[in-house]
């Protein structure tokens, strides 16, 4: 049975292309069965075996723009003409539920969330953001060669927007900097279990 929690986070956890952010926050939701992903919009088609509302929220471009125009969506954006985009209802219901949501966006994504959220009392409330980041530049490039899945120009360009998004750190809550797999998750979990003691969150027994 998944834990409920009565002080429920809305943790974001961003970093540069490379960085780890989705290893880390795949260990994070099986290290901690009460949190759950938000779930994104997206306005294009289903791949074999996924599921709507599981995988993403599948939406014609219509509903889409319908959203947006409703001022539904917390951050969206296009890409390679596709939409996609977080629901302010997907978060808050899941917060009110009493479960941890966890955030995996980069960092451009983040400052939207960051900045919308200051109108959105709960969401204020419950975010805590994180960011991750290799030791150096030279590290994050070993990794993208080792994922063998682009050019060394695209590689290049890669770096140049890493560089500028590290300069964002300070923009964040808590900045980590990441080691080995298990490390960066026992530091995240230790970033979770001290915002749930937080003065503002933390509820103490009556005597």
């Amino acid at each position: 049975m998944k834990k409920i929690e009565s002080n429920p986070l809305l943790i974001l956890i961003s970093a540069p292309s490379g960085g780890g952010k989705t290893t880390l926050c795949n260990q994070l939701l099986v290290a901690r069965p009460g949190m759950v992903r938000a779930v994104t919009c997206t306005t294009r088609e289903p791949r074999p075996g996924e599921k709507d509302g599981v995988d993403y929220y599948f939406f014609s471009a219509a509903e889409f723009a319908r959203r947006v125009k409703a001022d539904e969506f917390i951050e969206h954006a296009t890409v390679f003409g596709r939409s996609y985009g977080i629901l302010k209802s997907e978060l808050l219901d899941k917060l009110r539920s009493g479960r941890d949501v966890l955030l995996n966006v980069d960092v451009q994504g983040a400052a939207t969330i960051r900045g919308r959220v200051q109108t959105e009392p709960e969401l204020k409330r419950a975010l805590v953001s994180v960011f991750l980041t290799p030791p150096s530049i030279a590290v994050l490039e070993t990794r993208l060669k080792n994922r063998a899945a682009d050019s060394a120009a695209e590689i290049e360009k890669r770096l140049a927007v890493a560089r500028q998004e590290i300069a964002q750190w300070k923009d964040f809550d808590y900045l980590v900097i990441s080691t080995s797999v298990p490390e960066d998750l026992r530091r995240a979990m230790a970033i979770v279990e001290a915002e749930k003691m937080r003065e503002a969150r933390a509820e103490a027994p009556e005597f």
